[in-house]
């Protein structure tokens, strides 16, 4: 769907506001559903309800169940199919990752500035360390992105590719001479950072989107282009686990042997990512969010960690500004680990076969 303009709506009573409020934050936390699409429903829900001249509450619900059903009646498969566990379209997440990157920049020479002083100081060796760290960053995110695309053997040559650049930058920093080239004013890359992260949102996700989508296999003569497809979207843009993964693929292998007659994977199952997306929901969907959440969570936290007791270890001064941001990080990720843990137990404990 594409963004149309909605005029503010002027709903007759305050419970009706909350009312709405409520399903707007539903539909965008909780649903996977195209920019405007939360505009556009609403607009019909204050007619609907200037109409019955009735509460929205009474009219249409409870706001919760409300959202989640017209996400579900009336977003498309075919835009569902495109996005990812966290609701994400490779073209968003490439912007969302770089524009986050930039911000980071923004904060650490922001941070530099009120620490250390205005001039940063710029030699070889600490050049070639900051373009190793932000070329790895830039590929990691690249790699994110191929993997909600489900192409899950790009995803292993990009990061691949940055753990050589981080390496490699981090290489050169230890070879490299510590002698000052030139001084460079904290504002100014802190601008710098700025623009980075404005820049990220410049491209249109369209563009990135064509990118990062193979050519639909229309099966073959043995159906495996269909088959392998369907494992990389399973394994990477919906989270399943490979094992998962594979017995999905084995299950619709063996359907197609058993009644070779009815054609091909692609007329037996339809378009695969479509397929995927209908093997992908369900009870366990949620589930597959929140444990890529806790994995992340955890990763943060022990990244965070280690900086933390590292600086502690060769800090002269224990009240540096870089140790209570570090160990503040560390804090943080490990309690958004704690409580991914505790909802992913939770989650674990409704499914009906727990």
């Amino acid at each position: 769907m594409t963004r149309t303009h909605t005029p503010e709506l002027s709903w007759a009573r305050k419970e009706d506001e909350d009312w709405a409020a409520a399903v707007h934050v539903r539909l965008a936390l909780d649903e996977d559903v195209p920019v405007g699409f939360a505009e556009e429903m609403l607009a019909e829900a204050h007619q609907l309800v200037g109409e019955a001249g009735e509460p929205a509450a009474e009219v249409l619900g409870d706001p919760a169940a409300y959202a989640r059903t017209v996400a579900a009646e009336r977003v498309s498969e075919r835009y569902r199919a495109r996005i990812d566990t966290h609701g994400m379209r490779p073209g968003e997440r490439i912007a969302a990752s770089v524009g986050t990157l930039g911000f980071l920049v923004f904060a650490l020479f922001g941070l530099t500035w009120i620490q250390d002083g205005l001039w940063v100081p710029v030699s070889p060796s600490s050049l070639a360390g900051f373009l190793g760290v932000a070329l790895a960053a830039l590929l990691g995110c690249v790699a994110f992105a191929a993997r909600a695309a489900g192409l899950l053997r790009a995803l292993w040559w990009f990061l691949g590719a940055a753990a050589a650049a981080l390496a490699g930058g981090i290489a050169l920093a230890d070879a490299l001479s510590d002698e000052r080239l030139f001084r460079v004013p904290a504002p100014v890359l802190m601008l710098a950072g700025a623009a980075w992260a404005a820049c990220a949102f410049v491209v249109p996700d369209g563009r990135i989107d064509r990118w990062f989508t193979p050519a639909r296999p229309d099966g073959g003569p043995d159906d495996e282009r269909w088959l392998a497809r369907l494992q990389s979207l399973l394994r990477g843009r919906h989270g399943m686990t490979a094992a998962e993964a594979r017995g999905h693929v084995g299950e619709a292998r063996q359907h197609l042997a058993a009644a070779p007659r009815e054609g091909r994977a692609v007329d037996v199952f339809g378009d695969v990512e479509i397929y995927a997306l209908r093997l992908s929901e369900g009870p366990r969907r949620k589930q597959r969010v929140t444990r890529q959440k806790l994995w992340a969570a955890l990763a943060s936290t022990v990244l965070f960690g280690v900086l933390a007791v590292d600086m502690l270890l060769d800090a002269q001064d224990r009240s540096s500004g870089w140790i209570a941001c570090y160990v503040g990080a560390f804090g943080c990720s490990a309690w958004g680990a704690v409580s991914e843990w505790r909802t992913l137990g939770e989650q674990r404990a409704a499914l009906p076969d727990a």
